[in-house]
């Protein structure tokens, strides 16, 4: 593998792991105190605490069940800029989403559950 090779493939592993979602851990889940920009009323749905992203921002993912489910990001073209998965648990739980790789713009995230049926989605803008 080439030099540029090896360093195009580090490139493109810290950009995804960059955008990748990941759980925080709680040492008690069930004292986990939600954020009133994070409630959701519904059974199920994603929420973002803000709508304005600069490199990162936490999200509520309401499920009815635990299950793994799969988080997407599309640009202002509908494409999937960013995919990653999570074990949720039922009810609230707080992620995080890591923006700093992509450019300023528009986005839309999806929430989606292990059969590929869309959850929930909202919008946001990186800034």
């Amino acid at each position: 593998m080439t030099k540029k090779m090896k360093k195009l493939s580090l490139l493109f592993l810290g950009f995804v792991f960059l955008l990748g979602c990941r759980k925080e851990s709680f040492e008690n889940p069930a004292a986990v105190v939600i954020n009133e920009n994070l409630k959701i009323s519904a059974s199920v749905g994603i929420k973002l605490e803000s709508q304005f992203v600069t490199s990162e921002v936490a999200m509520n993912v309401k499920s009815e069940k635990y299950q793994t489910v799969t988080i997407k990001i599309f640009d202002i073209a509908n494409r999937v800029v960013s995919k990653s998965t999570s074990d949720v648990k039922s009810g609230d739980n707080i992620l995080k989403v890591y923006t700093s790789a992509l450019p300023t713009s528009a986005y839309r995230i999806g929430l989606y559950d292990d059969a590929g049926n869309l959850l929930g989605i909202t919008d946001f803008n990186k800034l």
